[in-house]
């Protein structure tokens, strides 16, 4: 079995965000989400990784919670990484299904994009999981 492509993580992505209920794509604005296959070096710097591994995927940008009220000229858009290879060494390792991470890891960075933390996440998550 061959590993999905970039191409094919990207239309994985573009379904799963397809898929969240529309009120919560319409607060995602114009959110970008790009695919690759590793963090860049300065990203894994930032993040204190020990591997490339280490990160699934990032959220970059001004969260809904801290924007201002006028959009500001020159500010890049806000994006959200999903990392192919690293999101696939955690597929090899757990039972979930490749969709199902690259839907939670999706939902996790959105989620940094309105302006909620790991740890409120984390929350949010241990709600549905009792």
């Amino acid at each position: 079995m061959q590993a999905p492509t970039l191409e094919d993580f990207e239309a994985m992505a573009a379904a799963a965000f397809a898929e969240l209920p529309e009120g919560f794509r319409k607060l995602c604005g114009d959110l970008v989400i790009e695919v690759t296959d590793f963090p860049d070096d300065d990203t894994l710097e930032e993040m204190d990784c020990e591997t490339p591994f280490d990160l699934l995927g990032l959220f970059r940008g001004i969260g809904l919670a801290q924007a201002p009220a006028t959009l500001e000229t020159g500010r890049f858009p806000n994006m959200v990484w999903l990392y192919r290879r690293p999101i696939l060494d955690y597929w090899a390792e757990h039972e979930d299904t490749l969709g199902d991470i690259i839907t939670h890891v999706l939902i996790h960075e959105i989620g940094h994009h309105f302006g909620l933390s790991d740890e409120d996440m984390q929350r949010i998550e241990a709600g549905f999981a009792g």
